[in-house]
């Protein structure tokens, strides 16, 4: 009998972790799958544990070839694999029990040619979230796709999904060798696809593996070897957006500059010998787009121009500097005549490096913090109290000024302030007719030359605060989100 759904495996050295994967996997509540174990030349127990696993559960088989790394086992293991649709995972991870279920359920519904999930990391025994998938699986959407939901661009794993078999042969799609398949085959999974659904749930568990001896790709990442096939997982991506979605590249090299450029560092500061990465690492900063430098976040910038002039003392100070920034870096303003707002970082105008001021310039990195807190009627006006700040800047605003809001009605709200960062308001009904029934409120603040305007949130919601009046009385107002 033919199962509807085909979960590919790559097994190598991975004795300690693949019985709790396989559990995982035997414990799915879809049941009409099967398993490809494909051992890739193992040294360890590995294969022993799978062919015992397999002579248990009809639904596991093994396969076996010399080792050639991931992605041709994997492609070993798609050429075995009957089932219409396929999904992979890797033999250190864990898949919850749902997982396959959902994702299936969900292009069932849809027709898309891929579904796919959040990710948890596994460390000791406890999830934590993926730093590699935030911000992409926050709400579901089905029939979606990269182009028009370029946070996918972040979704650069395999392992959380379920591809339609037709889908993946009539793309022709394949893993290459080195240790980073995974990314190419991801980025043109997603753009070649007529559409994707995106479930809000968890389907995969991420392990972090800190072995003494071997050590897993990941944890290997900071090695030359592994930055030289990181390089040419970036290249062949970046070739790819370059053909059949150049609107995605900016989006790319930006991720690549936030999460892959962060190994490289690493290396930097812990190789005897810096001065041979250097070459490999203007090799990293030739590969991204002008603008995507141009656009990086000042601290950045910093460690990308020390970089580029091979001051490896100065970038390991940067780096500590950065680490023990828990709480963030800060930005202050500077100039008398003509304020700029910069980095407070080490080195600004330091006679000796004599590194351009603009590297630290940080004014769009600035972002306004303005929540309401409480709302409450005193029988005859509303009063509202909240918190306005800037991020990163350790001030008091200046110039503060509100206003409410409801289409092109737009009332000014006198303001109290309260400590540094505190303020209350009031609201008089009898200034809302004509307007309504919702509400917003609107701030701008000005400081040493820097404005910033934006909307209101709610404390506690993390949504845009609203002042709603359903049946419009002058005392029948309520508050909602």
């Amino acid at each position: 009998m033919i199962p509807l759904l085909s979960v590919v495996v790559p097994v190598y050295n991975v004795e300690p972790y693949i019985t709790e994967c396989l559990k995982s996997l035997a414990a799915q509540t879809l049941d009409d799958i099967e398993v490809v174990l494909v051992d890739d030349g193992s040294c360890d127990g590995s294969r022993q544990v799978a062919e015992d696993f397999a002579a248990r559960d009809r639904r596991f088989i093994v396969i076996e070839q010399r080792n050639q790394g991931p992605g041709p086992a994997r492609n070993a293991g798609i050429q075995q694999a009957r089932g219409a649709y396929l999904a992979f995972a890797d033999a250190d991870d864990v898949v919850p029990p749902q997982a396959y279920e959902r994702l299936l359920a969900t292009l069932a519904e849809t027709g898309s040619d891929l579904a796919c999930g959040a990710v948890r990391r596994l460390v000791d025994g406890e999830l934590e979230e993926s730093i590699l998938h935030e911000k992409v699986f926050r709400r579901p959407v089905l029939c979606t796709h990269i182009t028009d939901k370029q946070v996918l661009i972040r979704d650069r794993t395999v392992w959380n999904k379920v591809y339609r078999r037709d889908f993946w042969e009539r793309n022709g799609l394949e893993f290459p060798a080195g240790i980073y398949e995974d990314v190419p085959v991801a980025m043109q999974a997603h753009v070649l696809a007529t559409s994707v659904d995106m479930v809000g749930d968890v389907v995969y568990h991420w392990r972090r593996r800190d072995d003494e001896g071997e050590t897993s790709i990941t944890q290997r990442r900071a090695e030359p070897d592994n930055l030289h096939e990181r390089l040419t997982a970036i290249r062949a991506v970046r070739a790819f957006l370059d053909e059949r979605a150049p609107e995605l590249r900016d989006g790319f090299d930006a991720l690549v500059l936030e999460k892959d450029f962060v190994f490289l560092f690493q290396a930097l500061e812990t190789s005897e010998e810096p001065e041979q990465l250097l070459d490999l690492a203007r090799s990293w900063v030739a590969e991204l787009g002008q603008k995507t430098l141009e656009d990086a976040p000042s601290l950045r910038r910093l460690e990308l121009h020390l970089l580029s002039r091979g001051l490896v003392a100065e970038l390991r100070k940067i780096r500590q500097f950065r680490r023990s920034c828990v709480d963030g870096t800060r930005i202050v303003p500077r100039g008398w005549r003509t304020t700029g707002w910069y980095g407070d970082y080490p080195f600004f105008r330091n006679w000796r490096l004599k590194i351009p001021d603009e590297i630290f310039e940080a004014t769009n990195e600035i972002k306004l913090i303005a929540r309401v807190e409480e709302c409450e009627w005193t029988g005859a006006e509303y009063r509202v109290r909240g918190h306005v700040a800037m991020h990163r800047v350790d001030r008091r605003v200046g110039r503060l000024d509100l206003w409410l809001c409801s289409g092109r009605r737009r009332i000014p709200l006198e303001v109290r302030r309260r400590g540094r960062h505190g303020f209350e308001t009031v609201i008089d009904p009898g200034q809302l007719d004509g307007g309504g029934p919702s509400w917003r409120l609107q701030v701008r603040v000005e400081t040493r030359g820097l404005v910033l305007k934006g909307w209101f949130r709610d404390g506690e919601a993390n949504s845009t605060w609203r002042f709603s009046v359903p049946g419009w009385s002058r005392t029948g107002m309520d508050i909602t989100q």
